[in-house]
């Protein structure tokens, strides 16, 4: 705690650290026994690994080095240590990290944790970051270097676990990384488990616009009825393919883990992606909503057009275990925040949605 103290006190070059960046202050301190068995203990971790991936990049952006630098309790106080940093070939900033579990792993404990932070507003990273976001909201993250290297580093780390248990992380622009990786490895037989912290959705935000629950159903069906007949339109015969061969249907055996919050519109809208689906099967209409869930709207009306819509959009999603934050946030700031996610008492409610591909 001394040199803790002369760290807050001294700052970097006059600049005090925040205390939000410091883990004995900030972090998930309450975990001195991790049951791994738990959800919310791994959810805590993993958040934390990603939250160790945002204070490597501070570090470096406020040249905290040896006893300022303030990112190794974030891994090292749950037994990881850190094997490589991914560093962005354009900006020169810290994305992500690899991080090895220390012992031989067990059930639910991962041996490597492929761990991606989100957005970072300051200089050094603004205008690639932003570039990124960008990027996922036209659907082509995949086009950029930072996701290739990010890509690169997942196979290699896959590739010599022999086996042992490989998670994937992240938060914010993060977590589409992450979820773009899962994507890529459920598609050749990898399903990793991951953990998805505000997730982005980019999408009409029905479930932050409309506190009606009637108006937000009537949206919704009426937006799956369009994109049903769209899809009919355009793609004719590819709904007759076999299903060993439909994407959407392979997806469905990975099953994520979302964490989402109300209160901020950037994730929120996962909240009635997956419960309209559950909606529809209810009054009947599932095959329908079948139809309709594994298409943007955006890209149908592309392909209608013979114009170039970039990939399938990020969000569309199979199935996954969600989990939403119920309690009250003051700010987006703090409901798109990070820290949510290892706090023991917030309140949640969760729920596993499961495609049925019958």
């Amino acid at each position: 705690m001394l040199i803790l103290k002369e760290v807050m006190k001294k700052g970097t070059e006059g600049v005090m650290p925040s205390e939000r960046e410091v883990f004995s202050l900030s972090g998930p301190v309450h975990l001195t026994a991790v049951d791994w068995n738990n959800i919310h203990h791994r959810r805590s971790i993993a958040a934390s690994l990603v939250q160790g991936v945002y204070i490597l990049e501070r570090d470096r952006q406020k040249n905290r080095h040896g006893s300022q630098a303030l990112a190794l309790p974030w891994w090292d106080c749950f037994h990881f240590q850190l094997n490589h940093m991914l560093i962005d070939d354009d900006d020169l900033s810290i994305f992500g990290a690899v991080y090895e579990y220390k012992y031989p792993s067990a059930p639910n404990i991962p041996q490597y944790v492929i761990a991606f932070r989100g957005t970072i507003t300051k200089s050094d990273t603004r205008l690639q970051d932003l570039k990124l976001d960008f990027q996922c909201v036209r659907n082509n993250l995949h086009q950029s270097s930072r996701f290739q290297l990010a890509m690169h580093y997942v196979h290699n780390t896959v590739s010599s676990s022999k086996g042992a248990s490989v998670w994937l992380a992240g938060h914010s622009l993060g977590s589409a990384m992450a979820l773009l990786a899962g994507k890529n490895m459920a598609k050749i037989g990898y399903f990793l488990e991951t953990y998805l912290l505000n997730p982005p959705f980019f999408s009409l935000p029905i479930e932050g616009g409309f506190e009606d629950e009637r108006v937000k159903l009537g949206i919704r069906f009426a937006s799956s009825v369009v994109k049903a007949g769209l899809s009919l339109a355009v793609n004719g015969r590819q709904h007759h393919k076999a299903q060993s061969h439909d994407p959407f249907v392979v997806l469905s055996a990975w099953v994520p883990y979302l964490f989402v919050n109300p209160a901020d519109p950037i994730c929120s809208e996962y909240i009635g992606y997956f419960e309209h689906r559950k909606k529809m099967e209810e009054i009947g209409v599932g095959k329908l909503e079948k139809v309709a869930t594994r298409n943007s709207m955006r890209n149908l009306l592309s392909s209608a057009l013979r114009m170039d819509s970039g990939s399938e959009a990020l969000h569309l999603l199979p199935s996954a275990y969600l989990t939403i934050n119920r309690g009250q946030f003051p700010d987006f700031k703090r409901a798109h925040g990070i820290h949510q996610w290892w706090n023991p008492y917030f309140p949640c409610q969760s729920m596993l949605y499961k495609y049925n591909t019958t």
